[in-house]
């Protein structure tokens, strides 16, 4: 039977299949050769002795964000926040304080839209023993593999699918549901690798069934690669993968050809190898790089930071200046005006200035008045201590005085 095809992930570059594939292979070879099992008692150098979460992205000021959004300077802003009229998620915010994606800031009383980037996602990788459950709330009160993990300060852990309590191997866990839904879903076609130990060696023709698609329960099910990896006497070891995880499905595929799973480890899910020597219970943070692979293939790409998002069109920029005031003035400006035809009989002109910037100081005039004003008789000219109105001559400086407006 053929079944329907599954839309492939996008394909990562070649050094980064082989170095997956590397590790896959001793991964799969430690199984087979028994070190799997004796690797939680020796110490490996190859994983950190202190298991700590990497720290958080630094969250912006408060203050900071709100001035680079264009209400105003940081100082106002300070002040505003001093003042008790800015809210962070309903609390009166402080001096100093820090938010983060999703907080709802408020100036006011009247919510404000700010860009802040959403932090990147979190990935663990888990070694699952056999006997925990992948679940927040057990009623039979089993050990789950959320105990062993990390506490975060905001979120939950959600895992990527699920192992039943008798399988062990990788598990991810991730803050992102988004991630997580992505990884998850069939139409990205995350390879899922699994070292299989069955009672009894396949024949060709159930590797074929297995591989055309065998019909179970919940639909068809097939698997995309079944390779040998020996065993002694009546156990033999498979390596397969499938693109899909549906509920005990690998367990269901050898059931359906006679031939019963007694034991299960899950090796690899997308490109994600389980860490060589990270021992059974213990959790590792994966670091960017992996990151990146898990979400390119998942189809996300990866969040860049984003600047707060300037005032709109028609807001204040400056809330401390009262309604009506009006914008600040500004210096004046050369203003570069379009170009102006030449007229036969008059010399080009240049670009348009102010008039403030045209004026040009009279050397004749000082603060009381022009120079000799008050020597020539009959014309109305005072003195400086007459208490009149400096520059009250006739001709050419009548009327510009110092007192008076340009």
């Amino acid at each position: 039977m053929n079944a329907k095809p599954t839309p492939q992930p996008a394909t990562p570059t070649d050094e980064a299949v082989a170095d997956v594939a590397a590790l896959d292979a001793q991964v799969f070879q430690d199984v087979v050769s028994g070190a799997f099992d004796t690797a939680p008692e020796a110490a490996t150098p190859e994983v950190p002795g202190k298991r700590v979460l990497q720290p958080e992205a630094d969250a912006p000021k408060l203050h900071k964000v709100l001035a680079q959004a264009g209400l105003g300077s940081r100082l106002e802003m300070e002040q505003m926040i001093l003042e008790g009229r800015i809210t962070v998620n309903g609390e009166p915010a402080h001096v100093g304080q820090r938010i983060r994606f999703g907080d709802a800031v408020k100036v006011n009383g009247k919510p404000i839209r700010l860009r802040i980037a959403p932090p990147p996602p979190r990935v663990l990788a888990y070694h699952k023993p056999a006997g925990e459950v992948v679940t927040h709330d057990d009623p039979q009160n089993r050990p789950t593999v959320f105990r062993r993990l990390p506490r975060l300060y905001s979120g939950k852990w959600q895992s990527v699918g699920r192992l039943d309590l008798n399988t062990e191997g990788l598990l991810l866990l991730t803050n992102s549901g988004e991630l997580a839904n992505k990884l998850m879903h069939p139409r990205f076609g995350l390879q899922r690798e699994y070292a299989v130990r069955v009672l009894g060696a396949l024949s060709n023709d159930e590797k074929q069934r297995l591989l055309d698609g065998v019909r179970l329960d919940d639909g068809p099910a097939q698997f995309q690669s079944i390779e040998d990896g020996g065993g002694d006497g009546a156990n033999c070891w498979y390596r397969v993968t499938i693109a899909e995880g549906r509920n005990r499905e690998v367990r269901r595929m050898f059931e359906a050809v006679g031939h019963a799973v007694s034991r299960l480890i899950r090796i690899r899910y997308g490109a994600v190898v389980l860490p060589r020597g990270l021992r059974r219970g213990v959790w590792l943070e994966l670091d960017h790089r992996d990151i990146e692979r898990l979400t390119t293939a998942a189809g996300m790409t990866p969040a860049e930071p984003a600047t707060p998002r300037p005032a709109g069109r028609g807001a204040r920029t400056n809330p401390s200046r009262r309604k009506g005031q009006g914008p600040r003035p500004s210096a004046p400006k050369l203003v570069d005006g379009p170009p102006v035809p030449r007229t036969p009989g008059k010399a080009p002109r240049g670009p348009r200035r102010d008039a403030a910037a045209d004026a040009q100081p009279d050397p004749m005039k000082t603060s009381y008045g022009y120079i000799g004003a008050d020597a020539r008789p009959g014309r109305g000219g005072r003195g400086p201590g007459s208490g009149g109105r400096a520059g009250g001559g006739q001709g050419p400086s009548r009327g510009r005085s110092g007192g008076g407006r340009r």
